[in-house]
């Protein structure tokens, strides 16, 4: 099984780590791939920080969902109610849970269903400017409804950002600071965090984004400058494993909410993907077979999963625009085929 894996990235010229275990945290296989920095040709290591863009998302459920147990918040809560910050155009009818599960229809500052190029941002406002959760609000604040709250779903990254919004007003800390202090610390996350692209930390992959005459380029003008509560984050693979050891072992949450975070409550009518409450859900024959995170930016590519049939924990982190799916892909069916 690990020779095929092998194999294959070698053949892919994947870049970046993979790290699986099984049910009693026991390596299976951890390798790295690739270089962190293309240009001294400084090897991708198996404890090498990696942006994982929106795999993120769910740090910042736990984050909401650890303010609705201490009482500052709950699902239900109205956006109108919990948020200082008025959006004109916005549904006064929003709630917590409504951003949680993308079913609000607010407008996104990355809407897929207009934009193809996430650069294309940058032109109007500079990424280098987009260093706290408010400097996101001109990208989106002004825009009408894409649809009634709890319409439908659609895929939304300014959902995320007023959720972040609502962790600092709550909690009374930079978004960032509680991430690291309630999240990140508790599980023992100790090489995580959301760190600014001007001010990489060492063992800190760079971000490639291949062109098609064979040249590459870093992505640092590519993304935010700095990552928030949509996306953004960096992890070793290690620290992401804990983080699901974490969460399912009811340290981050109680059994109850993290049996509410890990619910399906809405469904991707573009694919047979569930969402739960910052999490994707995947079935067959009707039970789960996965829960899982992804994330893609220009030179970011990440997946992560927990298999609850066998306990399997598998990270895949990229410092390409691509790669990891197809990763993960190889070792499922290497694994359970």
């Amino acid at each position: 099984m690990i020779h095929k894996m092998e194999k294959w990235a070698a053949n892919s010229h994947f870049s970046g780590t993979v790290l699986l275990t099984d049910q009693n945290r026991n390596t299976i296989w951890n390798a790295a791939f690739g270089y962190s920095n293309r240009a001294d040709r400084i090897p991708n290591q198996a404890d090498t920080r990696f942006g994982i863009a929106s795999g993120c998302k769910l740090f910042t459920a736990i984050a909401v969902c650890q303010l609705i147990e201490q009482g500052k918040l709950s699902l239900d809560s109205k956006l109108s109610e919990c948020l200082d910050i008025r959006l004109p155009h916005v549904s006064p009818e929003i709630t917590v849970f409504h951003l949680l599960s993308h079913t609000s229809g607010i407008p996104d500052y990355f809407d897929e269903e207009v934009m193809d190029d996430f650069e294309d941002l940058w032109k109007a406002v500079p990424m280098y400017t987009l260093r706290s959760g408010r400097d996101f609000l001109p990208l989106f604040q002004n825009e009408p409804m894409k649809f009634q709250p709890g319409e439908r779903f659609h895929y939304n990254n300014a959902g995320f950002v007023m959720l972040g919004l609502i962790v600092e007003q709550h909690a009374g800390l930079s978004f960032r600071d509680y991430v690291q202090q309630f999240v990140f610390e508790p599980c023992g996350m100790n090489d995580s965090g959301y760190f600014p692209l001007d001010r990489l930390p060492a063992n800190t992959a760079y971000g490639y984004i291949d062109e098609e005459d064979g040249t590459w380029r870093t992505n640092q003008y590519a993304i935010p400058i700095q990552g928030y509560a949509d996306g953004g984050a960096y992890v070793t693979a290690p620290d992401m494993a804990k983080l699901w050891r974490g969460l399912l072992s009811n340290t981050l949450l109680s059994a109850s909410m993290t049996e509410q975070l890990l619910a399906a409550h809405s469904h991707d009518p573009d694919s047979d993907l569930k969402y739960g409450l910052g999490v994707w859900i995947t079935e067959k024959n009707g039970n789960v077979y996965k829960y899982h995170v992804m994330g893609y930016d220009p030179g970011v590519n990440f997946r992560s999963a927990y298999y609850p049939d066998t306990g399997h924990t598998l990270v895949v982190a990229s410092n390409a625009s691509d790669g990891a799916f197809e990763m993960m892909q190889t070792i499922e069916e290497a694994l359970f085929n």
